[in-house]
């Protein structure tokens, strides 16, 4: 499958000379059919919420155009727990799933009324020392071990910092129950950016086998499931993308074969998408400001691993678009790279490509999730800007460009940097 950007080479020219690349753009036609889509898709389940994992992209823009979706947000911050606040999202629409929780944050979500998923059993007497325990809550389950879908292991559950142990899950509800809890819901994330339909649907048989056992064994009343994250997108041009209307299918087979005979057919179903929801609709915009003909031939940009860092940190990878060669054959090998003083700063190592000229520019595509927001400041680099690309066709910025100021910023308690104020 040939990716395509959702930009031409005239319209980021146009965008160019009012923002400089390099910026980031969101597709606000292509975020709002997926999010309607989704819904669509979880329609059979009353209650369903899709809460955006706000770590993915945390934009006010974005953010709002997801909420008049029906979306409401996951968050795991202070800071982005006064995101969710300052846009008006009320306590139900707010989920809180954090780990290594300091106290103000608990108690910041707790006045918001905001849903607190708790990553530990120790976490309960932190909670009810800090805020109270209220009569809604959930816990977040680790069963441990490997976790696969048919022969193939997808994960590591017993590896990861998440979650209460099986044990720990069964003693958290009945110590809540005695403390006044009325509603649990129960949170796994077992695997992450998955590109099959079945992981929903297997994870969906653990949690839902799990809330029967505790119902069953506590007495406690399960009011929602959240099948948090973990559905990826295909990064790579072979392959399929993930078909959600098969994964729903998958889910409410499993729902109908476990809960509805034991008379839990009105457990409301959760999602915590990010990746889902955004990567596909956002773009990297950069462009080539250096060749370099050394052992091997270099593309350097003016991006670097700051405006994106998964390829620096993971190896990961993200399809690249010369615009206006998008038909050309791609018949040139480069590392596309940026100008950090690390070695990793490579969005591409020996990537086919057209040939490349000083000037061209790259999309680099499927940054919409987890681009912008792993962004950082080595080396003294500055952030991008970010855009929008409304469904009428202009362009609003949503976030401006970092500039030195801002990077000073934090100085601003002694005089010593005055000579750099202009």
């Amino acid at each position: 499958m040939k990716k395509m950007p959702f930009v031409t080479l005239e319209q980021v020219r146009e965008i160019a000379k009012t923002h400089p690349t390099p910026f980031y753009i969101y597709d606000e036609r292509g975020i709002r059919e997926n999010a309607l889509r989704l819904h669509d898709a979880f329609s059979w389940n009353k209650g369903f919420k899709e809460y955006f994992a706000v770590k993915a992209t945390p934009n006010p823009y974005i953010l709002k155009l997801l909420k008049s979706c029906g979306c409401g947000c996951d968050c795991s911050s202070l800071t982005e727990l006064m995101l969710a606040d300052a846009l008006s999202f009320g306590g139900n629409e707010i989920m809180f799933s954090s780990n290594v929780t300091p106290a103000e944050e608990y108690a910041y979500a707790s006045r918001l009324g905001a849903t607190i998923n708790l990553d530990d059993i120790t976490h309960i007497d932190f909670l009810e020392k800090t805020a109270g325990i209220p009569e809604t809550i959930s816990c977040r389950y680790n069963p441990g071990g490997h976790f696969q879908i048919s022969n193939q292991i997808m994960d590591h559950p017993g590896d990861a910092k998440y979650g209460f142990t099986t044990e720990q899950l069964f003693d958290g509800f009945r110590i809540l129950l005695q403390k006044g809890v009325k509603h649990f819901g129960i949170h796994a994330f077992l695997a992450s950016n998955t590109v099959t339909n079945d992981y929903y649907p297997a994870l969906a048989r653990i949690l839902f086998e799990t809330a029967v056992r505790l119902k069953k064994e506590t007495g406690a009343h399960i009011a929602f499931i959240n099948l948090s994250g973990g559905i990826g997108i295909p990064y790579c041009p072979d392959q399929e993308p993930n078909d959600i209307y098969a994964i729903s299918r998958g889910v409410k087979q499993v729902y109908d074969e476990i809960l509805v005979p034991a008379g839990m057919d009105d457990v409301a179903l959760y999602t915590e998408l990010g990746r889902y929801m955004l990567g596909p609709y956002g773009h990297l915009v950069t462009q080539v400001i250096h060749q370099k003909h050394t052992y091997k031939e270099y593309a350097g940009c003016d991006a670097c691993a700051v405006n994106l860092m998964r390829p620096a940190m993971y190896g990961a990878y993200h399809h690249i678009t010369v615009l206006g060669k998008e038909d050309k054959p791609c018949d040139h090998k480069y590392d596309v790279t940026g100008s950090l003083c690390e070695n990793n700063d490579k969005f591409a190592v020996d990537r086919m490509l057209p040939e490349v000229e000083i000037g061209d520019y790259l999309v680099i595509h499927d940054t919409g999730a987890h681009g912008f927001s792993m962004g950082y400041n080595y080396n003294g680099k500055l952030r991008s800007a970010e855009l929008l690309l409304r469904e009428d066709g202009e362009v609003q910025r949503i976030r401006r460009a970092e500039t030195p100021k801002d990077y000073f910023a934090t100085f601003d308690f002694d005089d010593i940097l005055d000579g750099l104020s202009h």
